[in-house]
């Protein structure tokens, strides 16, 4: 690297951090230090949104900026610019929307039931210079008027009223208040009831206890009604169970009779199907049955004698008799 280039090069980077050094100075510490003194001496002033500035010289109010923006205080004051800073007064005033509520307003109703209205209103500042002059407390006032409205307007009116028509209730103290407190440099906006209560803790304990005595007696009807119902559904359902139990039990006969007598027009039909229900009579009883081998007559008297002569203790549903049965042709039954 020739020694011309490393000059050229150094004298490029101290002329860049010269001119780096000096914007920083000048935009980071003369031009705020400039815009300070100007605004000091009164150049110009800025105005935020919804904001307002009043400017006060030896009591009396020399300009009011509500416009939000830049504005040049030489063109408004005059003269007066560069000492209003000094020896005026600057109020910054708050234009924006503003909430309130004010609880249990005390109110009677035309039945003499004490209540209570919690009322809720924006407001927003109209004028201020009767903000800041005509008032010492114009926040504190516009609450007392709408409360002292409240009660003024809302007092003696029917409970059942009360209760549900609370959109009339507050265009009616909206009406009252609005234009007294205009004049105190605010204007009152929408206003709105929206709480109306019983203040009387002994009132709300005998409401609550009727309400609970009638919710009860509507779910005892209820209930009731609910049991008759199903009353009448069983019983109908009964009677007509009985109905086709009797239409069935008067039908069994001819059927069953129907039956055996087309049975009975085959007599080894018949035979087979009696000694079918016969067997399966005594399968189902509880007697004893004993089988003897065939060609055993001294055996079975025997056995039949012993059952006739020893009678075994048995339990009521068992029938009296015991059956012997001989394995063979010439097989009978003994009592």
């Amino acid at each position: 690297m020739s020694p011309l280039f490393a000059a050229a090069v150094l004298e490029t980077a101290s002329s860049t951090l010269v001119a780096a050094v000096a914007t920083f100075f000048a935009c980071f510490i003369i031009v705020p230090i400039l815009f300070g003194l100007m605004r000091m001496l009164g150049f110009y002033a800025i105005v935020q949104e919804r904001r307002c500035l009043v400017y006060v010289l030896f009591g009396k109010v020399v300009a009011v900026l509500d416009e939000p923006g830049l504005h040049f205080l030489w063109l408004k004051m005059t003269w007066r610019a560069p000492i209003i800073n000094w020896l005026g007064r600057c109020y910054e005033i708050d234009l924006r929307l503003d909430q309130e509520y004010l609880r249990s307003q005390p109110v009677n109703s035309e039945e003499g039931a004490p209540m209570g209205i919690g009322i809720w209103y924006e407001m927003f500042i109209s004028d201020p210079v009767a903000y800041l002059f005509k008032n010492t407390d114009p926040r504190g006032s516009l609450a007392a008027n709408v409360s002292n409205s409240t009660v003024r307007c809302l007092s003696n009116m029917p409970l059942a009223s009360m209760m549900a028509n609370r959109h009339t209730m507050s265009q009616t103290v909206r009406g009252e208040v609005s234009p007294q407190s205009h004049d105190w440099g605010y204007r009152l906006g929408s206003v709105y009831i929206r709480k109306v209560h019983f203040r009387d803790a002994g009132m709300i304990r005998q409401i609550e206890s009727k309400v609970v005595n009638r919710l009860r007696q509507v779910t005892s009807a209820i209930k009731q009604d609910g049991t008759n119902q199903v009353n009448i559904i069983t019983s109908t359902a009964d009677r007509q169970a009985a109905i086709e139990f009797a239409k069935a039990a008067a039908m069994r006969p001819e059927i069953v009779g129907a039956a055996l007598n087309e049975i009975s027009q085959d007599s080894e039909v018949a035979e087979a199907m009696f000694a079918v229900l016969e067997t399966q009579k005594i399968l189902d009883g509880k007697a004893s049955i004993t089988l003897v081998p065939r060609n055993s007559p001294l055996l079975a008297g025997l056995l039949a004698a012993q059952s006739d002569s020893a009678p075994v203790a048995r339990p009521p549903t068992a029938p009296p008799q015991s059956v012997v049965y001989t394995v063979g042709p010439q097989a009978k039954s003994l009592k």
